[in-house]
């Protein structure tokens, strides 16, 4: 085939050439009428016939120079969404083990004194550190509130996500960062071999406050479906966490329809919200289930497939930056509980529950009603590994460090607080901006 081709072109050119020497046709002409014969008209440079070998070694250079460009350009674009999400050191070494030609590149030379730079404006942050605690979100508030005998608890129990969005929105336009609460405080171990939990030093971008926020009791029970909220947690195709949702129509959709998800992709658009990669806290029971799936009722028929599906979900929710806390089994006033009341509840919890959803160390007490400050019960928290717990508070953020944990106050924010309190919530967000319309 390529003999034939070439038979053919040097006809072509023996043919034209004698047209040539008759008409006077230039070089470049007689190249066109060639490739356009052939089917190469601007294949090559100037309408050649065929690739010539310089042209070859100059096209693989222009290939080889390209591919290069593009696999730094990645890299530097790697380099830059770490540094967004203040993970300045591991931005720095990835742009330093770039070797070869590229790595005398002055983009990455700009870029590593850029992240230098950022990293040494960190200062350390000293005051309150807010924690804000939310309840299930409401998608459709006209089916939510549709006059029924479901429209009140919902109205002030939850949250719409008109309402959760724009609270997002004005935590980081007033300065909020998410942070992890294990970089609040933490245990330390002297040179005498004793540990203490102390508090350490927040490094922060400058004019960033720190703020954790967190979903409670995430159960879905109580929730009818078709009422416009999310009835469960489910993993998308991606393995990402969403939330399943019926709409209007009886579909059900995977999506952003509850706070996780909506925090999730928030911090995706906006990466400098997170320090570090840190996103929030969820905590669970166990009694009336875990993410809308029930766990501990051995008839159910899916049981077995609810307790792996749990389990998926808090390994990707975990993996993506999530904390899961415990909410006590029964999900009851663990201040009204006799020592064998809260031992039996936490261990029924640790059994059922916490074998599924992986160790933690935080606790939230059902409705803020807390342990005595020291007491047996406190004590038996601790034994079984919680240090970080934390009540309810409606407009005071505090905490405070003990022998071996840290207490802090959750504000609350559901329809009642909005409405009945929104000074509550003076200099995280204004109330009559983000209140939706539907309620």
């Amino acid at each position: 085939m390529q003999l034939k081709r070439m038979k053919r072109i040097v006809l072509l050119a023996g043919l034209l050439g004698s047209t040539w020497f008759v008409a006077g046709c230039s070089r470049s002409t007689l190249n066109y009428q060639i490739a356009e014969s052939i089917g190469t008209v601007g294949k090559y440079e100037n309408n050649e016939p065929v690739e010539t070998p310089k042209m070859a070694e100059e096209r693989k250079q222009r290939e080889e120079a390209q591919e290069r460009e593009s696999e730094l350009q990645a890299q530097l674009d790697d380099a830059e969404r770490l540094a967004q999400g203040y993970w300045y050191e591991e931005a720095i070494a990835m742009l330093s083990s770039i070797t070869g030609e590229d790595a005398s590149d002055p983009r990455i030379a700009q870029a590593i004194e850029q992240y230098q730079q950022a990293q040494d404006d960190l200062t350390a942050y000293e005051g309150d550190v807010a924690h804000l605690c939310f309840p299930g979100l409401i998608e459709d508030t006209m089916r939510a509130f549709d006059g029924d005998d479901m429209s009140y608890n919902y109205s002030s129990s939850m949250v719409t996500t008109k309402e959760f969005k724009g609270i997002l929105e004005s935590l980081y336009e007033n300065g909020y960062i998410l942070v992890d609460i294990h970089n609040i405080a933490h245990d330390e171990t002297d040179d005498r071999g004793v540990t203490t939990m102390e508090r350490q030093k927040l490094m922060l971008p400058p004019g960033k406050k720190p703020i954790i926020i967190s979903q409670d009791n995430l159960n879905y029970a109580g929730i009818k479906n078709g009422d416009g909220i999310a009835t469960q947690l489910v993993l998308d195709d991606a393995g990402e966490v969403k939330a399943l949702y019926t709409d209007g129509d009886g579909h059900d959709l995977k999506g952003d329809y509850d706070l996780i998800p909506i925090l999730d992709s928030f911090v995706e658009e906006h990466p400098d919200f997170s320090m570090r990669g840190a996103k929030g806290i969820v905590s669970v029971s166990g009694s009336e289930g875990v993410f809308g799936y029930q766990v501990t009722d051995t008839t159910v028929t899916s049981y077995e497939q609810n307790r792996n599906t749990v389990t998926q979900l808090a390994n990707a929710l975990k993996r993506s930056g999530w904390y899961i806390a415990c909410a006590g089994y029964s999900h009851s006033y663990m201040s009204d509980m006799s020592l064998d009341g809260l031992q039996s509840d936490i261990g029924k919890w640790l059994s059922e529950v916490g074998n599924l959803i992986g160790q933690t160390d935080i606790l939230f007490y059902p409705y803020g009603a807390e342990v005595g400050y020291p007491s047996d019960k406190l004590t038996y928290l601790l034994d079984n590994g919680f240090q970080y717990l934390c009540g309810l508070w409606g407009d005071t953020d505090y905490m405070e460090l003990g022998e071996g944990y840290m207490r802090q106050t959750r504000r609350f924010v559901d329809g009642y607080t909005l409405e009945n309190a929104p000074s509550y919530f003076t200099g995280f967000f204004n109330v009559s901006q983000i209140l939706d319309e539907d309620r």
